[in-house]
């Protein structure tokens, strides 16, 4: 099951998720629209935090979303790529979002057309979808792995980090 747009904002009236920033305009009837914060193309060692970045054609990146999502003990998330991007030849890796887990996301994609890909910082990158769990996790994504736990900015994978 996934929440409908009144049962995400009955859940952020409750505090069950927390995003910030919080901007009900990016709200879809089943998900969240979340937003580009930053991009990493490697082999680039700093991201691009303004204006646009560019992809190179069959090249990979990483984005950063603006907003930091918090989840409670009963809700986990699928992530989406915006079909607008997918149209443009991006492919994504995205999964769950565990619940308890709190911190910004950072998104693996590839750009699969031969062509440059501009990314403009701001724009809405992916969907969130939010999905009840049947009963409160044992343990929360802190308690367990936790390994991005409290992330802000792009986070490269543990055994990549300087």
């Amino acid at each position: 099951m996934v929440l409908s747009d009144a049962d995400i904002l009955a859940a952020v009236r409750t505090g069950a998720l927390r995003v910030q920033p919080w901007e009900e305009r990016h709200l879809t009837p089943n998900g969240l629209d979340l937003r580009v914060a930053e991009v990493l193309v490697p082999p680039a060692q700093e991201p691009v935090r303004s204006g646009e970045a560019e992809v190179p054609g069959l090249g990979r990146f990483l984005v950063s979303t603006l907003e930091r999502v918090t989840l409670g003990e009963q809700l986990a998330g699928q992530l989406w790529i915006r079909s607008s991007y997918a149209r443009r030849g991006v492919l994504a890796s995205f999964g769950k979002v565990e619940a308890g887990f709190d911190g910004t996301l950072t998104i693996g994609a590839f750009n699969a057309s031969s062509q440059a890909l501009r990314i403009p910082i701001g724009d809405r990158f992916c969907q969130l979808a939010f999905e009840p769990l049947s009963s409160p996790a044992q343990k929360v994504y802190a308690q367990r792995s936790g390994n991005y736990q409290g992330q802000q900015g792009i986070t490269l994978a543990k055994e990549h980090r300087p």
